[in-house]
Parts: C-alpha cells; sequence; structure tokens
C-alpha cells in the first residue's frame, strides 16, 4: 500500500496485552527472562504518515515529557532510513490515545508502525524477519507489533511463536499513576524463579489459570494500581498487563463491557476494546 504525496498512509498502532506473564530467571546483563502471552487490542495510536522528497523526517505533536532523541518513532524512521539508504524522507503526525508507561505497548507499537509504513511508502519492501531485527534494537515488545500476530514470547519477549488465542472484550483501566519497569524489575521482592512451561501447557490452563508475576510488586510499590485491581477483581477476572500500570477485566460479551464502563466512569480513565490474533496495522498494509 502506497500512499500518493498528496494523501497519506493512516495506519494504526493497535494496543496489546500480556495475558499471562512469567518471569523465569535472571540474565547475566540484568535483563529478565521472561514467558508471556501477547494479544493484541482493535484500540490504539494512529500515524499519518507522509512521503517527503528532501530526506527530512519530521513528527508532529512533541510528547511531554519525551526528549526527541528517546522518541521511539522518530528513532524508528531514522534506522530504516539509515539501514536501507533510503533518500526519502516522512511527515509523520502522531495521534496518541494510549497513555505513556500503561504496559499497553503504545511507544512501541508506534515504532512497529512506523517500520512498516516506511518501509512501504519508501518501497524499501524489507522482509519482516529483517524488520523485527531492527525493531529488536528499539525495545523488547517491537518485534511482535511488527510480525503482526498473537503470539507466545520467550527471551525479553523478543523469540516469537504464533498462536491463536481467544478473543473477548476487555475493559482497560489507567489508575492514574506512571509505573517505572526498572523499578518493577530493579525490586528485591520481584518473582523470579518461575519454572519455566510449554506453550501447550500455557494454552491449554486457559486464561483463568493465567497470571503476572509482577502484579505483586507494582500492588506494594503502587496503591492506586492494587485499588483498581481490587475493585476491579470483583467484577469480572482481572490482571496487570506488562508491569503496568493499567489492569485489564475479562468480559464476555460487548455489553458486559458497557455496563463496567458505566460503573467505572468517573472514578478512572477506561475504554473497552476486542481481544485480536492479527493487528489491524498488517490488515491495512496488507502483509
Amino acid at each position: 500500500m502506497i500512499a500518493t504525496p498528496a494523501e497519506p498512509l493512516v495506519l494504526p498502532a493497535p494496543a496489546k496485552l500480556n495475558r499471562m506473564l512469567h518471569i523465569i530467571g535472571r540474565r547475566p546483563d540484568g535483563y529478565h527472562e521472561l514467558q508471556t502471552l501477547f494479544q493484541f487490542l482493535d484500540h490504539g495510536d494512529t500515524l499519518h504518515v507522509r512521503r517527503r522528497q528532501d530526506g527530512d523526517i519530521r513528527l508532529t505533536p512533541a510528547l511531554a515529557g519525551v526528549a526527541e532523541e528517546e522518541n521511539l518513532v522518530l528513532r524508528a524512521a531514522r534506522l530504516l532510513q539509515a539501514e536501507s539508504r533510503c533518500r526519502l524522507g516522512a511527515d509523520i503526525h502522531l495521534e496518541k490515545r494510549l497513555p505513556l508507561g500503561g504496559g499497553l505497548g503504545g511507544g512501541s507499537s508506534d515504532a512497529a508502525t512506523a517500520l512498516l509504513g516506511l518501509d512501504a511508502l519508501w518501497g524499501v519492501g524489507l522482509s519482516l524477519d529483517r524488520l523485527a531485527e531492527l525493531g529488536l534494537r528499539l525495545g523488547a515488545d517491537v518485534p511482535v507489533f511488527v510480525r503482526g500476530h498473537a503470539a507466545w514470547g520467550e527471551g525479553v519477549g523478543e523469540r516469537l511463536t504464533p498462536v491463536e488465542l481467544d478473543t473477548p472484550w476487555f475493559v482497560v483501566v489507567h489508575p492514574g499513576v506512571a509505573v517505572s519497569t526498572p523499578a518493577v524489575f530493579g525490586a528485591g521482592e520481584l518473582t523470579r524463579h518461575t519454572p519455566p512451561i510449554t506453550i501447550a501447557r500455557a494454552l491449554q490452563g486457559g486464561a483463568s489459570g493465567w497470571r503476572n508475576d509482577c502484579e505483586a510488586t507494582v500492588r506494594a510499590l503502587y496503591p492506586p494500581v492494587a485499588d483498581v485491581l481490587d475493585w476491579l477483581s470483583t467484577r469480572a477476572p482481572a490482571m496487570l498487563t506488562g508491569t503496568g500500570a493499567c489492569v485489564f477485566a475479562r468480559l464476555a460479551s460487548e455489553a458486559d463491557a458497557d455496563r463496567l464502563l458505566a460503573e467505572i466512569a468517573g472514578r478512572w480513565q477506561a475504554f473497552k476494546a476486542r481481544g485480536l490474533n492479527r493487528s489491524p496495522l498488517h490488515d491495512v498494509l496488507g502483509r
């Protein structure tokens, strides 16, 4: 899918949930070995990307609290430009809906959308494998968004095996605090030695048996997250995603999600979304 100079590509950058997250060890480099199940949501950010002929890459608007050199969209665009030796540039406008530091993968998804979108816009034609390699240089969660399928993740989350998960409705709640991922992974009380399991065992157990090993630590460090988890768990099965701060509840129907949202109104920021096994970005790009 190639945009014309007058018509930008309009590309989704979907949120993700960690339907389960186990920490099975700590590596010598300080990173943690994980086992997790990634699933996309039909809710997220949107990138509007227009080709430039002069090689400049411009992003609007600036993100509050994020320096330009740390912005994953700009870093992704410049990395692809350098690796492909492409002389084209781009104007990128980011519609930001996902909270920063929410555990929904917003920045990683934005970066993946920039990589795939600019690969198409500039006619670079890199494989998904190569784009995923570039994505991993930007962050551990970027490859799953590049590959675009619900997945079992191992390592730091970059070793991916496609899976098919149930696709219920979710209500996702933001407790109104920012969670520091380094603080969570650096906490002494964090569970780090959950026994490894196989994909088959994880899927056989089903959602009722899934958990997030970060949840107890985040509860202790961030009481507002604990408040949301306690309240939400009385209404539906609820869990932390990633290292938080967002918490999600699994619902049987959209009507149930709407009723829960009505209860939440005025307490916290929240949205409803459907679980997806295929990223809507890949549908738009025809990948």
